[in-house]
């Protein structure tokens, strides 16, 4: 099958050259001319045999509506967009909308797998027509996991419901990362637990705790039992603060993904304001000692 696919990134690349081991034609396009094979969108559009499907991804936000705004001049009807950023799902609607009015059609997947995903495949969740999903069903057989379709890929809904089903896996993601966090830490600042490193990977099979993302913990352990090269600094990418607001506005209580996403705001400070705040509040109503930057 042959596919456009615009974004090279790290996980575009690797996306890439999935599909080309699966036998499919794919035509990538990137501003790194390094690693784009063709010089742009309107040559990417050329290269491909109509009805096209071209594959976006670039960052969510301006990036993207951007590429679906020059992508809709360089297509033409009949033609599919299938959007697989990390784009916010409220932005699906309006994608799609655009694309209408030229005839093409749009889908929208969230994917998960990250840098491992070339060998691993990939975790799909699209939204969309039926009849334009089932048209891409050979791409997305080809990226998604060896096994029954169902465990890797789903068909989540209309357009919206595929960057919906990934925003709130990430949301999940944030809670999974942050309570293996605090184990670490805990058993870090024990004085009972001795080897920390090997207790955590103790936990790897047999567990009701054990899966991919205590692997990569384990990984990272091995190759730095401390995380002594670290800095406690981490960003979010946006998908953890939407899940909290759609669990406001859909009145779902999320207290460990709420407070997994306020432990990264938190990473941020050096000097947290709200904990003077609290160290003074404590001096004044019961004389607890505080620590000061007056050496």
């Amino acid at each position: 099958m042959q596919l456009g696919l615009v974004g090279l990134g790290r996980m575009g690349f690797n996306m890439r050259e999935r599909l080309r081991t699966a036998g499919h034609e794919v035509v990538g396009y990137d501003r790194n001319q390094d690693v784009s094979d063709v010089p742009s969108l309107a040559e990417l559009a050329g290269k491909l045999t109509g009805p096209r499907i071209v594959w976006i991804m670039v960052p969510h936000g301006e990036p993207t509506r951007q590429t679906i705004e020059e992508l809709a001049g360089v297509l033409a009807a009949g033609d599919l967009i299938i959007e697989g950023g990390n784009s916010r799902f409220t932005d699906d609607q309006d994608n799609a909308a655009l694309l209408a009015e030229h005839g093409i059609k749009y889908v929208d997947v969230g994917v998960s797998g990250g840098v491992w995903g070339a060998k691993n495949g990939y975790g799909l969740m699209a939204g969309g027509d039926t009849a334009d999903i089932e048209r891409a069903l050979p791409i997305f057989d080809a990226l998604r996991p060896e096994g029954p379709r169902e465990e890797g890929f789903a068909h989540a809904g209309p357009v919206g419901a595929g960057h919906y089903a990934k925003m709130v896996h990430n949301g999940i993601e944030y809670g999974l990362m942050q309570a293996y966090a605090e184990g670490f830490e805990l058993l870090a600042a024990s004085d009972v637990v001795t080897d920390v490193p090997a207790t955590v990977k103790a936990w790897s099979r047999g567990t009701v705790v054990r899966s991919w993302l205590l692997d990569l913990l384990v990984r990272a352990l091995e190759e730095d039992p401390d995380l002594e090269r670290l800095r406690g600094y981490v960003s979010d990418s946006g998908e953890g603060r939407w899940t909290v607001e759609e669990s406001v506005r859909n009145s779902v209580p999320a207290p460990v993904m709420t407070a997994a996403l306020y432990a990264r705001f938190a990473s941020r400070q050096d000097d947290s304001p709200a904990m003077k705040a609290v160290a003074a509040l404590r001096n004044q109503f019961g004389g607890h000692a505080v620590e000061t930057n007056e050496g």
